[in-house]
């Protein structure tokens, strides 16, 4: 395996943004499905295509649609001449001999965080949250109401209904906050693996905030490999990338992952004391992450120590 093929966004950097809104069949990703699709997957690449997928499985139809989809967006399945494959990214993560085949540690679950928002994404709704919706706290009718002007505006010929932007803001707030939307049936409430994120919080009177700074299992080997692989994204050729694109930059890790700049910080200081091929620079009043050659392999590295 090339050191450059390890991680989502890699296999995402040559795509195209294209507009991709609930897709998921009102499902948010339940514990196992993701395993459960790549297993069968790795079994039968044309498994999802089967009238037997179902009894496979172990689900419902729609359910069978969904674990596809979450499979697909977060980068751990492709498509390939019709069939249904594991990625690089997916056999490294939850292949048999990969980093975490259960998905066990909080560590993997913030990978596949940031795959899911990796360009070219299959969930735009879930690009526009975390990178441009502004709102400190919101309803989740703020956030529909701005998704869909947001939709409009730059999607404009993806005729996506209004009841899209719906479905997709009520999962992402059932996948992150574990707070269901009134009148959704018991088994749609059953909590999703990413509410240990702690990336969204639910409060008084059905308003939702993003929770910023420091977040469980969000090691610093996690934080500074995905910096690395956004730096070789932004920049194949450059050495340094600035502090302030890491955390403040649309598609960055600070963004992704709600870091403040103390946590951020903090996290590629421990990573540069371990690692002698990074360093943190302050040249003129300008913080930058600076790196050798390949930083994909120093990212990798970082992953496979931890």
């Amino acid at each position: 395996m090339e050191q450059s093929e390890f991680l989502a966004s890699d296999e995402a950097a040559a795509g195209t943004a294209r507009a991709a809104f609930a897709r998921h069949e009102t499902f948010h990703p339940r514990h196992g499905w993701l395993k459960k699709g790549y297993d069968a997957a790795l079994k039968d690449p044309s498994i999802f295509t089967r009238d037997e997928a179902a009894a496979v499985l172990g689900v419902g139809k729609n359910m069978v649609r969904a674990i596809r989809y979450w499979c697909l967006a977060f980068k751990l399945l492709e498509i390939q001449a019709g069939r249904t494959v594991p990625t690089r990214f997916g056999s490294t993560l939850v292949g048999p001999s990969g980093w975490d085949p259960f998905l066990e540690d909080l560590a993997s679950l913030w990978l596949l965080h940031d795959a899911l928002l990796a360009t070219p994404s299959l969930a735009s709704a879930w690009e526009y949250a975390f990178f441009i919706f502004a709102k400190p706290e919101f309803t989740a009718e703020e956030m529909v109401s701005a998704l869909e002007e947001y939709a409009g505006r730059e999607f404009p010929a993806a005729r996506t209904v209004p009841a899209s932007f719906r479905k997709d803001v009520a999962c992402i707030l059932r996948m992150y906050a574990g707070k269901p939307q009134r009148g959704l049936p018991s088994e749609e409430s059953i909590q999703c693996p990413f509410v240990d994120l702690g990336l969204v919080t639910s409060g008084r009177s059905d308003r939702f905030m993003f929770v910023q700074g420091d977040k469980p299992g969000l090691a610093p080997a996690i934080i500074t490999a995905t910096c690395l692989q956004y730096a070789h994204r932004a920049a194949p050729t450059a050495r340094t990338i600035s502090f302030s694109r890491l955390l403040r930059e649309r598609g960055s890790p600070g963004m992704a992952f709600k870091l403040t700049e103390s946590a951020l910080y903090a996290a590629l200081e421990v990573a540069a004391d371990q690692e002698g091929d990074l360093g943190i620079s302050d040249a003129g009043g300008i913080v930058q992450l600076t790196f050798g050659d390949s930083p994909q392999a120093t990212a990798r590295r970082l992953l496979d120590e931890y």
